[in-house]
C-alpha cells in the first residue's frame, strides 16, 4: 500500500510516451502495447493494495501516503474570525471506497484499452498514439480523483477528466458534430464545477481543512440541519451541483448523449465505467455532510429518480444504438443518486459498481455489432445479426439481462437494494424507481431485439462475392439513419476497410466482452441481502466510508440529547422491515422487468405492427420523446440564444459606446488638432510674419532716410523745426 502513488503514475508515464514520442515514432502496436502495458501493471498494483487492505482490520481499513508538500501553510480566513492554516499536501488515501474504485477503474480500463487496440486499428498511426495518449491520460486522472485524501487533489482528477472528455469525445475533430459534442460537455460541466469550487472555499472557510477525513469528523460534531438550511445545507447543495455537471443529472444531462460521438471504446470507459460516476463517488466521499444536512438529501433523491424517470422514457424511442445506452447511463446514474439521496449510500456505491461491469459490456458490444455493421448505428437497419456475431450476441444478452434486474446477474442485486431502501424511505419515490426499472427492461430489450432478433434488415452484400445480403432497400425505408453512415456498404466507421457483411469481432475485441460478462454475472454475489441468505458483505465493507472516524462519531452521538437516542432506537428499528416485505418487493421488481421483456418481445419481434400503431396514435407523446422533451430546443431557444445575444450586445456596446468614445474622442483630437494647426499657422505665425513684415516694409523707408550726408540731416532737422513750430502755432490759434 506504500506505494499506491504508483497506480495513477503510471497511465500517466504511458500517456507522455504516446504523447511525445508515439505520435511520431511508435507503430500502431507499440502504441497499444505500451498504454495496454501501463494499465496492466496498475491493475495489478490495485489488486496487490486492495488485498492488503482486506487483510487489515475493518475499522482500520485505511491508509494515508503524502507524496509531496504542494501548499504550504499560509494563513488564511475563517468564519469564525481566526485565522487558519491553509495546507494541502500532495496526499493519497486507500480505504474500502476508493479500493472499489480502484478496481473498477483499472479493471475495466484495461479491458477496455485491449478492446481498443482492435477497434481503433484501421486509424492512421500517429492518431491510434494520439488516442491511447489520450485514454491514458484519463486514466490518470481518475485514478487521481479516487485516490485523493483531500478536496484539492480530488478537484485536480476532477478536471483532468473533464479536458480528457472533452479530447477523447472531439478525437475525429474534423467531424463537426464531434468537435460540437466535445465543447458541449466541456461547457457543460463547467457549470458544474463552479458549484464545487465554491462548495470546496466554503468547506475550508467552515471548518479550517480540505482533507476528507479531517472534514468528516468535524461535520459529524454538527448538528443535523433538520429544521433549517444551514451551512452544511449549503455546502452540500454545492457539491451536489457539481455531480449533476459531471453525473449528468437534470438539469445538465444534455452533454452525455452527445458525447457519443466519440468512439466507442470512449463510451464504455469515460460514459459509462467511470467519469459519469465521479459525481456519485464524490457525493458518497462526504456521506457525513450529506447526512447532516437532510434537505438536500431530499433533492438529491428527487433529482436522481425524476432523472432516472426522464432518460429511461426518451430511451423507449431512440434508434442509434449508442444512444439508447446513452440515456441508459443517464437513468442508471439516477438510480445511484436516488440510492445516496435516501441514505443508501453502500447501495448507491454497490450500484456503480455492477453498473461499471454491464455498461461497459454493453457499449464495448454496441461497439462490436457498429464494427460489423461497417459504422452504421442506426438499429433500423440491422436486425438478425444474432448469426453473425454469437459472442456479441451471449455476451450482450447478459449484461441486458443484468441492467434489467434479473436474478441472480449482478443488477439484480444492487438494483434490487435501492428500490427496497427508496420503498423504506418514500414510496412515491419508490414507484417511480418501479416504473423506471420497467421501462429499463423494455428498451433493452427492444435494442436486442431490434438488432439481434428478427429478419436482417441492413444493405445486401451481394457486390463483395458472399451471396448473402438482406433487404437492398432497407436504407432507403429508413431515412431517419445517420448521413455518416450513409455509405456504410464500402467504408466502414473511423476507416475499418471494405465490408463484406456482418462478421463476428476479432479477439482482442470479444475477450474483455466475456471478461466483462463474467463480472456481470459474479459481481453482484458480493451484496446478496440477507433476505435471500447473505451478508450483504459489501455493505459492511463499504460502511467505515460513509461514517466518520470512530471517536468522532461515538462523541457525536454522546452529544445528542437523551430524547433524541431515545427516538432513535424507534427509527432505527423501523428502517428494517421484514424479511416478508422484502422478498415480496424483490420478487415484484423481477416481475415488473419481465412484464418490460415480454412487452419489448411483443412489439419488436411477434407483432411489430403493434409499436407503428401505438407511435401513430399517440404521435405527440412520441414525437415528444423523440425530441428529448425539447430540453436542447429550450436550451437553445434561452440559454444559448440568450448567451449570443447578450453576446451580440456586449460586441455592439463595446463597438458603439466603449469604441464609440474611443473614436470619438480620437476624432475629437483630429479636429482640435487641426483648428490648432489653423490658429498656429494664420494666427500666430501671421502674427509673427506681419511683424517681421512691417519691420521689413519700415525699414525700407527708414533706410531712404539714412544717407550718411549731414546736409539732409540738419535739412530733416529744420524741416521737423518748422513742422512743430507749425502745429504749435496751429493748436494755439485754436
Amino acid at each position: 500500500m506504500r506505494y499506491i502513488w504508483l497506480i495513477p503514475l503510471l497511465p500517466g508515464i504511458g500517456a507522455a510516451l504516446n504523447g511525445l514520442v508515439g505520435i511520431r515514432a511508435f507503430s500502431k502496436q507499440a502504441a497499444g502495447l505500451v498504454a495496454c502495458a501501463t494499465m496492466t501493471l496498475a491493475l495489478g498494483l490495485s489488486v496487490v493494495a486492495f488485498w492488503q487492505l482486506l487483510g487489515l482490520p475493518a475499522e482500520a481499513r485505511f491508509y494515508d501516503v503524502n507524496v509531496a508538500e504542494w501548499i504550504p501553510a499560509i494563513p488564511l480566513g475563517m468564519h469564525d474570525g481566526l485565522i487558519g492554516r491553509f495546507h494541502v499536501p500532495w496526499g493519497f488515501r486507500l480505504d474500502p471506497l476508493s479500493g472499489m474504485m480502484l478496481l473498477v477503474v483499472t479493471g475495466v480500463g484495461t479491458l477496455i484499452h485491449v478492446y481498443s487496440t482492435a477497434y481503433m486499428a484501421e486509424e492512421p498511426r500517429g492518431g491510434v498514439a494520439r488516442f491511447f495518449c489520450y485514454l491514458n491520460l484519463f486514466c490518470f486522472f481518475m485514478l487521481m480523483l479516487v485516490l485523493g485524501n483531500n478536496f484539492l487533489v480530488m478537484f485536480v482528477g476532477w478536471e483532468g477528466v473533464g479536458l480528457c472528455s472533452y479530447l477523447l469525445i472531439g478525437y475525429w475533430y474534423e467531424k463537426k458534430s464531434a468537435a460540437d459534442a466535445g465543447k458541449k460537455a466541456f461547457i457543460t460541466n463547467r457549470i458544474g464545477d463552479w458549484g464545487f469550487i465554491l462548495g470546496v472555499f466554503l468547506i475550508y472557510y467552515t471548518f479550517g481543512t480540505l482533507d476528507f477525513r479531517a472534514v468528516q469528523d468535524a461535520a459529524a460534531l454538527m448538528p443535523v440541519e433538520t429544521m433549517q438550511f444551514g451551512v452544511l445545507s449549503a455546502i452540500a447543495l454545492l457539491l451536489f451541483i457539481g455531480a449533476t455537471g459531471k453525473s449528468a443529472q437534470i438539469p445538465l444531462f444534455v452533454w452525455l448523449p452527445d458525447a457519443m460521438e466519440g468512439p466507442t471504446p470512449v463510451s464504455a470507459l469515460i460514459h459509462a465505467a467511470t467519469m459519469v460516476t465521479a459525481g456519485v463517488y464524490m457525493v458518497g466521499r462526504n456521506a457525513v455532510l450529506f447526512s447532516h444536512a437532510p434537505m438536500v438529501m431530499e433533492v438529491v433523491a428527487i433529482v436522481g429518480v425524476l432523472t432516472a424517470l426522464m432518460a429511461a422514457s426518451i430511451g423507449l424511442v431512440q434508434y442509434d444504438i449508442k444512444r439508447v445506452l446513452a440515456y441508459s447511463t443517464v437513468s442508471q446514474l439516477g438510480y445511484m443518486f436516488t440510492a445516496m439521496g435516501v441514505g443508501a449510500f453502500s447501495a448507491g456505491a454497490f450500484h456503480l459498481m455492477t453498473h461499471a461491469f454491464f455498461k461497459a459490456l454493453l457499449f464495448l458490444g454496441s461497439g462490436s455489432v457498429i464494427h460489423a455493421m461497417a459504422g452504421e448505428q442506426d438499429m433500423r437497419r440491422m436486425g438478425g445479426l444474432k448469426k453473425y456475431l454469437p459472442v456479441t450476441f451471449m455476451t450482450m444478452m447478459i449484461g441486458t439481462l443484468a441492467i434489467a434486474g434479473i436474478p441472480p446477474l449482478s443488477g439484480f442485486f444492487s438494483k434490487d437494494e435501492i428500490l427496497y431502501r427508496a420503498f423504506e424511505h418514500n414510496t412515491l419515490i419508490w414507484a417511480l424507481a418501479v416504473v423506471t426499472a420497467m421501462m429499463t427492461a423494455f428498451y433493452m430489450f427492444r435494442l436486442m431485439s431490434m438488432t439481434f432478433l428478427g429478419g436482417y434488415r441492413g444493405p445486401a452484400w451481394e457486390a463483395a462475392g458472399h451471396g448473402h445480403g438482406g433487404d437492398s432497400g432497407a436504407a432507403a425505408a429508413h431515412p431517419g439513419s445517420h448521413d455518416d453512415h450513409a455509405g456504410h456498404a464500402a467504408t466502414g466507421h473511423g476507416g475499418h476497410g471494405p465490408w463484406h457483411g456482418p462478421h463476428e469481432s476479432p479477439t482482442p475485441m470479444t475477450f474483455p466482452l466475456m471478461a466483462l460478462a463474467v463480472g456481470a454475472m459474479v459481481a453482484g454475489l458480493v451484496g446478496i441481502p440477507a433476505a435471500v441468505g447473505g451478508g450483504n458483505a459489501i455493505e459492511h465493507f463499504l460502511e467505515p466510508s460513509f461514517t466518520a472516524s470512530t471517536a468522532h462519531q461515538a462523541a457525536a452521538e454522546a452529544a445528542e440529547p437523551a430524547a433524541a437516542q431515545a427516538e432513535a432506537a424507534p427509527e432505527d428499528n423501523a428502517e428494517h422491515a421484514s424479511v416478508n416485505i422484502e422478498r415480496a418487493l424483490m420478487l415484484f421488481s423481477v416481475v415488473i422487468a419481465v412484464i418490460g421483456i415480454l412487452l419489448a418481445r411483443k412489439f419488436y419481434i411477434t407483432s411489430p405492427e403493434v409499436s407503428e400503431r401505438l407511435a401513430e396514435q399517440w404521435a405527440g407523446a412520441h414525437r415528444t420523446l423523440s425530441h428529448k422533451y425539447y430540453v436542447d430546443e429550450l436550451y437553445n431557444a434561452t440559454v444559448v440564444a440568450g448567451t449570443m445575444a447578450g453576446g451580440r450586445g456586449l460586441w455592439g456596446f463595446d463597438r458603439h459606446v466603449v469604441d464609440g468614445g474611443v473614436n470619438g474622442t480620437g476624432w475629437l483630437t483630429l479636429v482640435s488638432s487641426w483648428l490648432s494647426g489653423l490658429t498656429d499657422r494664420y494666427v500666430v505665425d501671421g502674427a509673427v510674419n506681419l511683424v517681421g513684415w512691417t519691420t521689413e516694409e519700415s525699414s525700407y523707408w527708414f533706410r531712404r532716410l539714412q544717407t550718411g550726408l549731414v546736409q539732409n540731416y540738419a535739412l530733416l532737422m529744420v524741416f521737423g523745426i518748422f513742422a512743430f513750430v507749425g502745429v504749435y502755432l496751429i493748436l494755439r490759434s485754436l
